[in-house]
Order: structure tokens, then sequence, then C-alpha cells
């Protein structure tokens, strides 16, 4: 058992912790998830909002108290930022926020780098958990305000990988007015997530393997495998026939905000923005020759946690 570690990863939607020992005892790692919506309205102001910031600091002075709880040092700590603070002109507010939390200061990760820690997370978890799957494989993360695909084997990492500026918040803050989402909004959401798809390097058909990860996914998949409550257990590893969770999508779509809300496996925090997220996992799978995916409940966190072990 080695020394723990405490991985932070804020993205868009949501900011997760993970304190412990990766390659230690499952069930000595814990795990937290807060909704902060840290994106509202970037993509239209440029900037991180004063209410997401407050959601931000809230959470993030929970997790000050769990890392220092579990005796992790400032040089065992990794907190990386994705897509909002990417895009966001007062990042600096950002950064001097979480460094007078957690005693460090944020890494604003790369596309690349976000590829590469999704990859090693998702990939590791799914040998740790005994799930076989073939390379190449395609790790598909959706997150509120970019997408990742990334293409790679178990024993060399990813070979190709692109981020691409959509996202569940993004798209969905852009073009959903209405509730239930009409018509004309999914064509307009399928359109940008075409046009990102058509100039991917990435060539999904390329893989042998697609593995889901990340929020948007996970949540489709309980939903698909007819859950009555979320169980990261029951997920993780999980094979999903590409045409359920297609039909899983169209329910999605039909359903009010509130109807979502009332799902046992939904998150509230992310009732209102998993249409513009669905439609992206609907848009990648129709171009993908696989029958079936994997599931897989490590992302990004892990990888993140696993690059302070190594």
């Amino acid at each position: 058992m080695g020394d723990p570690v405490a991985a932070v990863d804020c993205g868009t939607n949501t900011v997760k912790l993970l304190v412990g020992d990766p390659a230690g005892d499952p069930d000595g790692v814990r795990r937290e998830s807060r909704m902060i919506r840290l994106g509202q309205g970037v993509d239209a102001t440029g900037r991180l909002a004063p209410e997401a910031l407050e959601r931000a600091w809230a959470a993030l002075d929970e997790y000050a108290v769990l890392i220092r709880d579990a005796g992790v040092g400032p040089d065992r700590i990794r907190f990386c930022a994705t897509s909002a603070t990417r895009d966001a002109a007062n990042a600096a507010e950002f950064t001097a926020g979480v460094r007078a939390r957690l005693g460090i200061d944020p890494e604003v990760l790369s596309g690349a780098d976000e590829a590469r820690l999704a990859f090693d997370g998702a990939v590791r978890g799914l040998v740790a958990a005994q799930v076989v799957v073939p390379g190449p494989i395609l790790v598909v993360d959706i997150g509120g305000g970019s997408t990742e695909l990334i293409l790679g084997a178990p024993a060399t990492g990813p070979s190709a990988a692109h981020s691409m500026d959509i996202g569940s918040v993004r798209l969905h803050e852009r073009h959903v007015r209405h509730d239930p989402i009409t018509a004309e909004e999914v064509a307009a959401v399928v359109a940008d997530i075409d046009a990102a798809l058509d100039a991917c390097p990435v060539d999904p058909p390329a893989a042998r393997s697609v593995v889901l990860v990340a929020g948007t996914n996970t949540t489709i998949a309980a939903g698909t495998l007819g859950l009555a409550a979320y169980d990261r257990a029951l997920i993780h590893g999980r094979p999903l026939a590409v045409a359920d969770i297609r039909a899983q999508v169209e329910r999605l779509l039909a359903m009010r905000v509130a109807e979502r809300r009332g799902l046992g496996w939904m998150h509230p925090g992310r009732a209102d923005v998993i249409d513009a997220g669905a439609l992206i996992v609907v848009r990648v799978l129709d171009r993908l020759a696989v029958a079936s995916v994997t599931v897989a409940e490590t992302d990004i966190l892990d990888g993140i946690a696993w690059s302070l072990v190594r």
C-alpha cells in the first residue's frame, strides 16, 4: 500500500475527487463528485460566471477537508482543469481560488493531455476488473464542454487523439430553448456534432473495441441497463448493444427535464443537458462498425491518480 494521493478533475459540469492509493485496495479509495456547472455561460460570454465560481468554491472547501483528513500533502495532489477553464478569460481568478483552498495551482490540460489521461484511466480500470477489451480501442469521453476520441492499445497507450469543442453543456446552452428539445433543435445540435466529427483526425472505424466513459455515457448506460438507481459497480465493464443505447437516447429526448429528474438513475444536475450529450453519443456510434460497446466507470480522474503513483 503506497501513500495516498488526491486527484481532482474539474470539468465543465462536475468536479470529482479521488483520495487514496489507486494501486492498493479499491475499498480504500474514496470518490466524490459535485455538479457545479463551472462552464455555465462560458460558450456565450467567454468568462466563468460568479455563481459558477461560488459553486466551485463550496465543493473545493469540502474536498480540502477530505484531502487534509486523509493526510495527503500538496506534493501528492494533482488538480486538472479541462474545457471550461481553457476557454475562460478570467481563468486567473479560478487559479487563485484553487491555490487558496488546496495549496496548489490547477493544471489546465491541453486536449492531448486530457486524452492521454482519460485513455489510461479507462483501460487500467477495465484491466483491474478483468474485462478483456481487444485493441485497437476507441475511448469516447463526453464532457460538458468537450468530447475526446482516443484511439490506442492497452500496451502502448494512445496512437491518435483529438479533443472537439462539443459537449453536453456547451451544445445545450447554444441550441436548446424548449422542453423537451424540438426537432429543429436536435437538427442544430447534430449539425455541430457532425461538423466536429467530420474534421476529427481520429478515425472511429479503425477501432476493434469501443469504451464509453464519463458521466453522460455512464448515465445513459444506467438507463440502458434498466437500473432502478445509479450503481457504479453494476455499470463498470458492462457490454451494451448499440441498438439498445440508441433506443434509450430516443426515450430521453422525448422526455421533459422534470421527467428525467424523476428517473432513479439520473443525477438532477445532468437532467437538463443530457439531451445534447445523448446526441453526441449516438452520432459517434453512427460512425462505428461495432454492434456493442463497453462502459467504464474509470476515466480521466483515475488517470490523474495513476500519474501520481508512477
